[in-house]
């Protein structure tokens, strides 16, 4: 099943947009995000893709400071590019108190994980990265079971404007390195594949 977007008038303000991304009924299980300015509903994820997050989470519980924590469904906005996205792992330092009750600025994060689907994984690997970089996100890890040429991981860092660097790109079965804050490696080829 594909992602599905939802048309609205493009004259909304940023504050609208959120609104309406927050009041609607939206399919109990769906994905609904705000991507450059669309609302966008896809399916609950595959299980293989819940195997790969939960495999990630558990290595970054082990290093994370008590005081963080890793979130599978908090939204976090980026209003500049008309972005309220929901990554599949996303390590945020606890805050204090939190401005809404669905989300909170991009800015906070340290990391955020995304791992692509057949049906949008043009927007993990496109759309999601240029406002993870304008956010200000240090650490943006890509899974891409769909990658063509094989499956993939990538770590990008050092945001410059809308633009990360990729800081390391291997292919499943070997290990990526997350640097400090985390200081951890991932093994890949734990990820199911298929």
């Amino acid at each position: 099943m594909s992602a599905l977007t939802v048309s609205q008038d493009p004259e909304q303000s940023w504050d609208d947009l959120v609104r309406f991304w927050e009041e609607m009924d939206w399919p109990e299980g769906s994905k609904v995000e705000i991507i450059e300015g669309i609302v966008t509903v896809s399916p609950a994820p595959a299980f293989r893709h819940n195997v790969i997050a939960e495999r990630i989470q558990r290595r970054l519980y082990s290093v994370i400071p008590d005081d963080w924590g890793i979130y599978q469904t908090l939204g976090i906005a980026v209003p500049s590019r008309l972005g309220m996205l929901i990554p599949d792992l996303v390590v945020v330092p606890l805050p204090e108190c939190a401005e809404s009750d669905t989300h909170i600025p991009a800015a906070l994060a340290e990391l955020v994980v995304e791992v692509t689907s057949k049906s949008n994984a043009r927007h993990d690997r496109v759309s999601k990265p240029a406002a993870y970089a304008t956010a200000g996100i240090p650490l943006y890890l890509l899974i891409d079971p769909w990658a063509p040429g094989g499956p993939t991981a990538t770590l990008y860092g050092e945001p410059k404007g809308d633009v990360y660097r990729v800081l390391s790109a291997v292919k499943f079965g070997d290990p990526i390195r997350l640097p400090e804050p985390f200081g951890v490696t991932i093994d890949t080829g734990e990820f199911p594949v298929g």
